[in-house]
């Protein structure tokens, strides 16, 4: 169970402008969880370049939740099923680059029934064979 629920002011948007000039917004979203009978609560902060006309609390409270949605399904798969954060590939272009291979290796990865991506990246790796043949053309094989 989770309960969110935010707090917007515009009141230090001349106060914050020197260093963040845009800032329009500044708001608290509080999360607050129960999970298997342990409730936690977190509270976490925020600026935004959204005027209240074009966000509202409620606008901005759907729009943070759908932030971590995309981060959750694109970068945290890059972290979880290929060690992402782990990596020491750091210089120059290198570290888009890859950032790039391992897109292009997800969205190849054949959707699999019952099975994760892990699961099917590991099999994959086994059987380089079938790995290559999904970056064939179709009708090439």
């Amino acid at each position: 169970m989770e309960r969110r629920s935010i707090a917007t002011t515009t009141w230090l948007e001349g106060y914050l402008a020197r260093d963040w000039p845009g800032v329009r917004q500044v708001f608290r979203l509080r999360r607050e969880r129960t999970i298997k009978g342990v409730k936690t609560v977190e509270e976490v902060y925020g600026i935004t370049s959204l005027s209240r006309g074009k966000a509202s609390a409620s606008r901005l409270l759907s729009l943070v939740r759908s932030h971590w949605g995309i981060e959750n399904q694109l970068f945290g798969v890059r972290d979880t099923t290929m060690g992402e954060d782990a990596s020491r590939i750091r210089k120059g272009n290198a570290p888009e680059a890859m950032a790039l291979l391992r897109n292009v290796a997800l969205a190849a990865l054949p959707k699999v029934k019952n099975r994760s991506r892990a699961g099917v990246m590991r099999h994959l790796c086994l059987h380089p064979k079938k790995a290559l043949a999904l970056l064939e053309k179709p009708g090439r094989q």
